[in-house]
């Protein structure tokens, strides 16, 4: 039965690595898979899903406003295509996720999304609050802080190494710009914060 999946980290956790073994493992025993990311997160080439370790792969690409369900429909007119997989799932807008969960429901295909739960702010991306909403299953990828607990958070420097606490929600960078850290540690690093902004 179809499902929607939503696999979740904070940054350099893997994910990338994950939907790439995934989707390779279904390649493997003849089985066609199509993946998608967002077209403006070009770090690993236009069209490209990309992981720390070197591996990669070829990828369609999505953008605000595009319909999802429509493009999966013609990628299974095109030929079989046993899993959809959709890679940075945290800028898919709250529509296009309903269009994924309309696609696993009316077109029978799971769709496996990874991405980022929060920002350096701490606040849920929109893409992945409708997805935490919307999913059937969700899979934390985990990572560790440098104090060997688990990583949910992350922080944004700039180009001197100074954490960020305000700003756009989405600027694209890697271990350059981004620190995962446990709760703990991303409070000390940002000032504690209160529910009221205080």
């Amino acid at each position: 039965m179809a499902k929607l999946y939503f696999n979740y980290s904070t940054m350099n956790a893997g994910k990338s690595t994950v939907l790439l073994q995934a989707s390779h493992n279904y390649i493997e025993r003849g089985m066609q898979t199509y993946l998608m990311t967002a077209q403006f997160d070009n770090r690993a080439g236009e069209g490209r899903i990309g992981s720390r370790i070197g591996i990669g792969a070829d990828a369609d690409t999505f953008t605000a406003g595009e319909d999802l369900f429509a493009k999966i429909a013609a990628r299974l007119e095109a030929g079989p295509c046993a899993c959809v997989f959709i890679d940075e799932a945290q800028f898919l807008e709250r529509e296009q996720v309903w269009q994924l969960a309309r696609a696993v429901d009316d077109l029978k295909v799971p769709v496996m999304a990874f991405g980022l739960r929060v920002d350096f702010m701490g606040e849920l991306f929109p893409g992945s609050a409708a997805l935490l909403a919307l999913a059937d299953e969700m899979r934390e990828v985990r990572t560790i802080c440098h104090c060997g607990k688990k990583a949910t958070m992350v922080v944004r420097k700039d180009d001197q190494g100074n954490v960020l606490t305000s700003g756009d929600q989405v600027a694209i960078g890697g271990n350059d710009r981004y620190v995962s850290l446990c709760r703990k540690h991303w409070r000390e690093e940002t000032g504690t914060r209160q529910p009221d902004g205080q």
